[in-house]
């Protein structure tokens, strides 16, 4: 009986070293590595694995290079993150591709061998328009305001003599406005001219005083005189 359960056991752990195994080796020894493009300059790829194309549920250790057209330029080694954008197979780079076209090269290592290239062309993006009170500037005195982009006039305001009502308004606020105050040589003006006055206004009294003295003298010589005689 001993000798029969210790057979059993010895079995079943040798059924487990062979399944596990096959069960770790269902995907494949290899990857699928799909280089889709670009997505705002960052590069976009698909890996999966080569036997049943299921995602990838590890983490990709991957390397990405690129090289641009005429050989002049070269970007990475970058490194691949996953792409939320494109779950579940999707991942994509950090780093962001400047304009041009480039070959790019994804070369994986883990946890299965893959690689993939695609020629890709990152455009050149043009910065967005600014709004149309940043781009209306002023304009002539004479022709007012202008469109800074187009160049098309803009509307002027209406004179204040073409617009209604506007006699009584100019009317009204000259009332509501103050008078002006004098200045100082105005002052000085007419304090002087006051001083004339006063001046001449004396010296016509002291001669109207002085002639009536002098009629009042004559009046009484002359009654003098007559009873003289």
């Amino acid at each position: 009986m001993r000798t029969r359960t210790a057979l059993s056991a010895t079995l079943a752990a040798l059924g487990l070293m062979f399944l596990l195994p096959a069960a770790a080796h269902a995907h494949g020894d290899t990857l699928k590595v799909v280089v889709t493009g670009q997505r705002a300059g960052h590069v976009t790829t698909d890996i999966t694995w080569e036997n049943d194309g299921d995602a990838v549920d590890e983490t990709v250790a991957a390397t990405v290079n690129a090289v641009s057209v005429d050989g002049s330029r070269t970007m990475g080694p970058w490194r691949l993150v996953r792409d939320p954008a494109a779950a579940p197979a999707g991942w994509t780079t950090a780093e962001i591709l400047p304009p041009g076209t480039w070959k790019v090269s994804v070369e994986v290592g883990f946890p299965a061998l893959g690689k993939g290239e695609l020629e890709v062309g990152v455009p050149v993006v043009d910065p967005a328009p600014a709004t149309g009170g940043a781009t209306t500037g002023a304009g002539t005195a004479g022709g007012g305001a202008t469109s800074a982009t187009g160049g098309t006039p803009a509307v002027s305001a209406p004179t204040p003599d073409s617009a209604p009502g506007s006699d009584a308004g100019a009317t009204a606020a000259d009332a509501a406005s103050p008078a002006p105050a004098p200045s100082g040589t105005q002052a000085v003006s007419d304090s002087e001219g006051d001083a004339v006055w006063w001046t001449t206004a004396g010296v016509a009294v002291t001669a109207l005083a002085g002639a009536g003295v002098g009629l009042l003298l004559r009046r009484r010589r002359m009654r003098g005189a007559c009873r003289t005689s």
